[in-house]
């Protein structure tokens, strides 16, 4: 049995050890926005107001709007 967590959801320990904020504070502020803005635009705000890396905002963004998308 392989339990290695694949997807966006591989960069979450990297993303807590970096920005020093659990996984669930991210994804809350995506979700504040999600309903107006779009993927790329939240991804560049994540980089531009929180030092974000591209990868790691994009991961978190990807795995938020999928998770709304499929309930």
């Amino acid at each position: 049995m392989n339990d290695k967590v694949k997807g966006p959801a591989s960069y979450f320990p990297s993303i807590e050890k970096k920005y020093g904020q659990p996984v669930e504070h991210w994804l809350a502020l995506i979700r504040e926005r999600a309903d107006d803005q779009r993927h790329m635009e939240i991804v560049a705000w994540l980089k531009s107001d929180h030092g974000l890396g591209h990868g790691h905002a994009n991961a978190l963004v990807a795995h938020e709007l999928a998770r709304r998308k499929n309930g």
